[in-house]
């Protein structure tokens, strides 16, 4: 495979839907920038509607949106967005150049990549979008819970809390979605080479070995001399 498709597969599946939509023939042209904004060269994207809002942000709803996604860390969502761009592409081109080549590759990309995507440019965008979504006085009641206690328990709590619930939904759809192909596998030979071998069955555990039969009770022993009573 080539290199610029390999890349380009792997920065779709990164980059979700949105950009495949972005990218398809035919696409609609965005509408006219909000006076004030004017538009980069070559710019115009569906995706565009949605982080144009439709009149200019107040200074105020502006800085208090800020303040919201610096208080919940919504903020250093570019920064994250733009390690796990690296890391995905050191990845992909790992497999498409010679190692040798690998570090040299990525030195000369990583600035220019990070240079040309700031990150202030995903906050201006999630300015945009919270602007679209919420009022002022829902920013400013969001403000007021966020900077609670519990608030922030919130804040620190809820990566662990999504990825925990994603592992878990993943697993539990993973084994339904594995046993009702099992269950077709009659029907459709040929998932039976696909599917995973059964789990063996599991060792009964320590404790739950069935316990030994009763002793025989006491009685003569074969081919023993009997006792005779003792005589008056």
């Amino acid at each position: 495979m080539k290199v610029g498709t390999i890349l380009v597969a792997a920065l779709l599946c990164t980059a979700g839907p949105a950009l495949a939509q972005t990218a398809a023939p035919n696409a609609q042209q965005a509408p006219p920038r909000t006076p004030g904004t004017p538009a980069q060269p070559g710019q115009a994207s569906a995706a565009g509607q949605s982080e144009a809002p439709a009149e200019k942000i107040d200074p105020a709803k502006d800085a208090a949106i800020r303040h919201l996604i610096e208080l919940t860390e919504v903020s250093k969502l570019g920064d994250n967005i733009s390690s796990a761009m690296v890391v995905r592409v050191r990845d992909v081109m790992g497999r498409a150049i010679p190692a040798d080549q690998l570090t040299k590759f990525m030195d000369e990309f990583t600035p220019k990549y990070t240079a040309s995507a700031p990150t202030s440019a995903v906050t201006d965008a999630i300015v945009l979008i919270y602007a679209k979504h919420f009022s002022i006085e829902d920013i400013q009641a969001l403000t007021k819970f966020y900077e609670t206690p519990l608030g922030q328990r919130v804040v620190k709590s809820m990566p662990d809390v999504a990825e925990e619930s994603q592992a878990a939904g993943a697993r539990i759809d993973q084994k339904a979605a594995i046993a009702t192909l099992r269950s077709m596998s009659d029907e459709y030979p040929q998932l039976k080479q696909m599917l995973p071998p059964d789990s063996p069955a599991a060792a009964p555990a320590p404790n739950s070995a069935p316990a030994p039969a009763p002793a025989p009770a006491p009685g003569p022993t074969p081919n023993a001399p009997k006792l005779s009573p003792p005589q008056q």
